[in-house]
């Protein structure tokens, strides 16, 4: 007879960034939700690098927050440097990134956690899944207590069996000294759950007090004041400067040297790395012709001196750590005050989970974050949004909430996993978003709130200032294009000294705002035009500038959902279907395609295999099966 300690509707294992967004949405929904946690100081940790955004990731936070979720807001307030990446490129891939203060970040999630309605956060171990006739059952942890659940989310990170490595030493432990999860691993594969061996790793910190800054390049944040939210009224913002150096020579004859001792190069690490932010002994390696890597020194936060040392991942031992960074500009006298290391751990497979990031066999287990092979904060949080909704619509009898590849990097990221799994530490890229130029961080909003708003997650304030902004936007696109300007020798004196051609016919506002030279900026003061929120004048200027480009990738989109919409049937016997190819007929099995146009993104499956299970769908269709 099993004791009852309590019942909840949604039990989610592991507070880090996937967690807490699952948690968070979860309860915003209605649920009674469990938050377990190795450790209370574990809640929104970020145990690797001190920053939020970035290339497609900050797309990714822009998204979340559109939704309804919080990575976004506290990001913005934990913040103490923001840039915009990338805006030597177009509008699609430019990216927000904030530094942020680690330790303030999680004070501000922990606080959220622990006074939002529906939601305990509790200090546990989590040793078993329960599941009984394949469905989740609940939870039990080391204490002996079982906490009954509807629905179970695995928010683990590197915690499954996480084992720390460098040098030669090694021991069982999470990041940052904290406990690792040794029994749940062993639950997981009893219940039929496919597990990987990852690893990633973290560099050095340094203190602050024994750099020389004037050896190294200073970075500073932007001027122009951003937000990462949507509903964020920050306009002034103290920063901290980073700074950039680099290694040299001197800096890979030791690593080469002491390569040996490497848990990377001598058989300690047993997982897989990431392939996109490899440690330092991979870089040397890999880039054997290359005569430097940077190096970004960032704060951890404004009241410690850890500084991270960005691009300096590594397993080698600490005192070979030191020797190698004493080798670079403005470090040649720092102090370590925490060694890198690379940590193993369970995860796993992705291709066991459906869309919905429920698995496929235990009806109620969803899993999110880094224990389904991805790699960082913000893939994780994404996931963890999405698993906690997902939980609540399976609970509620309502169907599952899945974005489309067309809709969202979520849609692409979590399609990426389940369609065509991983076999390294997955990172969201904006070259993996086919529709890129439609989903830009500056209209995550105009894609996602109604949507987050039908959920339930969106609050009033939230909506009421983007329909405002949306009918600011509207309306002024109207008005640009009915706006009419003559080639009279006034306006074309205006239009030479701002640097563009005159005009031989009559062109609208609209017109004008298409050439490449001229901003909304600039024909406002020009022209007396309205002034607009700095959101919605980038808006137009995108609308005006892009509207081809981004007409022809809504006829993709169109034609790429007529596949989509061919749905495949759950009982569906593909190796039955003997035109297949056995390989594609292996692969369709496993992964289960939920319809033909994500049968056609597997690996392995063919064009001729997609022609094949077109016929075969027809032919389904005609005797009424």
């Amino acid at each position: 007879m099993r004791y009852v300690t309590d019942s909840f509707d949604v039990v989610v294992i592991g507070a880090g960034h996937a967690g807490v967004e699952a948690a968070l949405a979860a309860a915003r929904l209605g649920g009674k939700t469990l938050l377990a946690t190795l450790s209370m100081d574990n809640v929104a940790l970020m145990p690797c690098n001190p920053s939020i955004g970035g290339p497609a990731k900050g797309h990714l936070v822009r998204e979340i927050d559109a939704l309804g979720g919080q990575m976004g807001i506290s990001a913005d307030l934990a913040c103490i440097q923001m840039r915009m990446l990338n805006t030597g490129k177009g509008y699609a891939v430019h990216a927000l990134r904030g530094q942020e203060d680690k330790f303030y970040y999680h004070t501000i999630m922990k606080e959220i956690v622990e006074n939002q309605e529906n939601l305990e956060l509790k200090q546990l171990m989590i040793d078993k899944i329960v599941v009984e006739n394949d469905q989740v059952v609940g939870v039990e942890a080391e204490t002996g207590e079982f906490f009954e659940a509807k629905a179970v989310i695995l928010a683990t990170g590197t915690y499954l069996r996480g084992r720390i490595v460098y040098g030669q030493v090694n021991y069982q432990s999470g990041p940052n000294g904290l406990r690792s999860a040794e029994k749940l691993s062993a639950s997981l594969l009893e219940h039929g759950v496919e597990l990987m061996r990852f690893k990633t790793g973290t560099p050095a910190r340094i203190d602050a007090r024994t750099l020389d800054y004037s050896k190294m390049e200073r970075q500073d944040g932007d001027e122009t004041i951003r937000n990462f939210s949507f509903i964020s009224d920050i306009k002034t913002r103290i920063q901290v400067p980073c700074y950039l150096t680099y290694t040299n020579e001197d800096t890979h004859k030791i690593i080469r040297d002491n390569l040996h001792l490497s848990g990377m190069f001598n058989g300690m690490v047993e997982g897989v790395g990431p392939r996109y932010c490899p440690s330092i002994e991979s870089k040397i390696v890999r880039f054997a012709g290359k005569d430097r890597h940077q190096l970004f020194i960032e704060p951890e936060g404004r009241h410690t001196n850890e500084m991270y040392v960005q691009g300096m991942s590594s397993s080698l031992p600490a005192h070979v750590q030191l020797q190698f960074m004493r080798t670079i500009p403005g470090l040649e006298n720092c102090k370590m005050m925490r060694a890198g290391y690379a940590i193993d751990y369970d995860c796993l497979d992705p291709l066991q989970l459906k869309p919905s990031l429920e698995h496929k066999v235990i009806s109620g287990l969803f899993s999110a974050g880094q224990s389904n092979g991805t790699s960082g904060y913000e893939e994780a949080a994404a996931q963890g949004l999405m698993a906690g909704i997902n939980a609540m619509n399976k609970i509620n009898g309502n169907e599952a909430f899945v974005l489309r590849r067309d809709e969202a990097y979520i849609g692409v990221l979590i399609d990426d996993l389940v369609t065509k799994g991983t076999n390294e530490p997955y990172r969201m890229m904006t070259s993996r978003a086919e529709y890129r130029l439609l989903l830009r961080q500056d209209n995550a909003d105009l894609r996602l709130t109604e949507k987050g708003r039908n959920l339930g997650l969106v609050d009033d304030k939230r909506y009421s200032l983007f329909t405002e902004k949306r009918t600011a936007l509207e309306r002024n696109i109207e008005v640009l294009s009915k706006m009419n300007i003559s080639p009279s020798n006034e306006n074309n004196a205006i239009l030479a000294a701002l640097g563009t051609t005159p005009l031989r016919t009559g062109a609208n506002m609209l017109d004008l705002l298409r050439r490449k030279e001229l901003s909304y900026g600039k024909l406002k003061e020009a022209f007396g035009l309205e002034t607009l929120a700095d959101a919605v004048e980038e808006q137009v200027e995108v609308f005006a500038k892009y509207e081809g480009y981004i007409a022809k990738q809504r006829q993709e989109v169109e034609r790429a959902l007529k596949l989509e919409n061919k749905r495949l049937p759950e009982n569906i016997d593909y190796h039955a279907i003997k035109e297949l190819s056995s390989e594609a007929a292996e692969k369709l099995d496993k992964v289960r395609p939920t319809s033909i146009g994500q049968a056609s993104r597997i690996s392995g499956v063919s064009p001729a295999d997609i022609s094949v299970l077109m016929i075969a769908l027809e032919v389904r269709k005609r005797k009424g099966e």
